[in-house]
């Protein structure tokens, strides 16, 4: 059971193309900064958007005192019921289901993609920004479930991510089923430098973009 309220965005269009469930990142709500311009982006390209709360950020937004996250694999059932809170949406009947998050969010999406995409309860997945690992600690990763994984993914990923560069990450060994977007010269929220001749608020687009194109591709 799910023990967060969802908050649903859906396109000013009747039937949206896709419907993607996304999770926060560890240290920040589902109303973030971040999270609030990705919905706007990603509902502007006809995609309806649910978000949700993991227990630890929903008791800090009511405490306001700051927690660190469980381990990744005890967040899975709470993932888990909000997958299943969605799919009975009566609104989302029809629509293809996607499941993903920023950075931890996308993470615990990716720990439970394959079973879901095996029931046919989703389409696919899509990540902003995956912990690929720790940063400054590149030998500790959290792929060896991305080896083998069947359901369809997008890493949506910064270039000189601390969390995983592109030059780290192209020498990994992944599933097929992965694809990837780069923003250019960016940072694990996609931010790239001053001088880097793009900007944060293109960055975004482009990720919005890639999210956009990658549900196409899955119907």
């Amino acid at each position: 059971m799910i023990t967060t309220e969802l908050l649903i965005d859906t396109p000013k269009s009747p039937a949206p193309r896709a419907w993607l469930l996304l999770a926060h990142g560890a240290g920040a709500p589902m109303t973030s900064p971040f999270m609030n311009t990705m919905v706007s982006l990603l509902t502007e390209r006809n995609i309806a958007v649910t978000r949700f709360e993991f227990a630890y950020m929903a008791a800090r937004r009511d405490d306001g005192k700051r927690r660190p996250p469980p381990k990744a694999e005890l967040l899975v059932p709470e993932f888990e019921a909000a997958v299943a809170a969605v799919a009975a949406l009566p609104a989302r009947a029809g629509i293809p289901l996607l499941i993903g998050g920023k950075s931890m969010g996308g993470r615990i999406a990716t720990l439970c993609a394959d079973r879901l995409f095996g029931r046919r309860i989703i389409s696919g997945a899509a990540v902003l920004g995956f912990p690929f690992h720790p940063p400054g600690k590149p030998d500790r990763l959290r792929t060896a479930h991305l080896e083998n994984l069947r359901c369809p993914l997008l890493i949506v990923q910064g270039e000189r991510d601390p969390f995983g560069c592109r030059d780290e990450v192209d020498r990994l060994t992944l599933s097929p089923a992965i694809h990837f977007a780069w923003a250019a010269d960016g940072d694990h929220d996609l931010g790239p430098r001053a001088s880097s001749g793009t900007t944060r608020k293109a960055n975004l687009a482009t990720a919005a973009d890639a999210v956009a194109a990658f549900t196409e591709d899955l119907s």
